[in-house]
C-alpha cells in the first residue's frame, strides 16, 4: 500500500506563523528603504528649487516677487508656493517676460492627493508638493542682506542664515509650521533642508 505524506493542519499552521513573523520583521525594513528613498527625492528637489531661484537672479539680476524677506508654502503668511512656481515655470509673463524656464517638475500622479509634483486639481494647481503631500517651504532674501531667518532657530544654530534662498519639507509628519518642531520641541529628523 502506497501511501502519500501530506502537511498536517499543525504543520501549515507552523508554517503559515513563521511566514507571518518573517512579514513582520521585513515590513519595517521595507518602509524605511521606501522613505529613505522619499528623503533623497525631497533633497534633490530642494537642489533643483534652490538653483531655479539663484538662476532667476542671474538673468534678471533680482530675485522673484520680492521685495522683502518672503516664505513661500505652508510656513508663508498667504504665500503659496504657487505663486513662486508660476514665475520660474515661465507662466508668470509679468514678472519672468522672457518666458526663461527655470524649473520643469512633473505633474504629480494623483490630483486629489498630489505628491512629489506640481498639483493639478483645482484647489491644489500649481503647487508644488513633496514626497509626503506637503507643499514646500521657500524662503528668499528680497531685502538683499544676504541673511534670512533660520526658521529652526529655536531648536538649534544661529538666528539667520546667510544665504539668499533656502527651501524645506516638513517630512512624514506633514508638518506645516515654519519652524516644524516636535511635541519634545526639538527639530523634526524627518525634515529635509537645503542648507545643511
Amino acid at each position: 500500500m502506497n501511501r502519500t505524506r501530506a502537511f498536517t493542519l499543525i504543520e501549515l499552521l507552523v508554517v503559515i506563523a513563521i511566514i507571518a513573523v518573517l512579514a513582520g520583521l521585513a515590513f519595517p525594513v521595507f518602509q524605511s528603504i521606501q522613505n529613505q528613498a522619499k528623503k533623497t527625492q525631497a533633497k534633490n528637489d530642494l537642489t533643483q528649487i534652490v538653483t531655479a531661484v539663484n538662476a532667476f537672479y542671474t538673468e534678471y539680476g533680482r530675485y522673484p516677487l520680492v521685495t522683502a524677506d518672503t516664505i513661500y508654502g505652508p510656513a508663508g503668511s498667504n504665500n503659496p508656493n504657487k505663486t513662486l512656481f508660476d514665475v520660474l515655470r515661465g507662466i508668470n509673463i509679468l514678472e519672468n517676460s522672457r518666458q526663461v524656464v527655470f524649473i520643469s517638475p512633473p505633474d504629480a500622479k494623483d490630483p486629489t492627493q498630489p505628491r512629489s509634483g506640481i498639483g493639478t486639481a483645482a484647489a491644489t494647481a500649481g503647487e508644488y508638493f513633496d514626497p509626503w503631500g506637503t507643499a514646500y517651504n521657500i524662503a528668499i532674501d528680497g531685502n538683499y542682506d544676504n541673511q534670512i531667518a533660520n526658521p529652526y532657530s529655536t531648536n538649534a544654530g544661529s538666528a539667520t542664515l546667510r544665504l539668499g534662498v533656502i527651501a524645506w519639507s516638513c517630512g512624514t509628519d506633514l508638518g506645516s509650521e515654519g519652524a516644524a518642531t516636535n511635541k519634545n520641541g526639538g527639530k523634526n529628523k524627518d525634515d529635509v533642508i537645503s542648507w545643511q
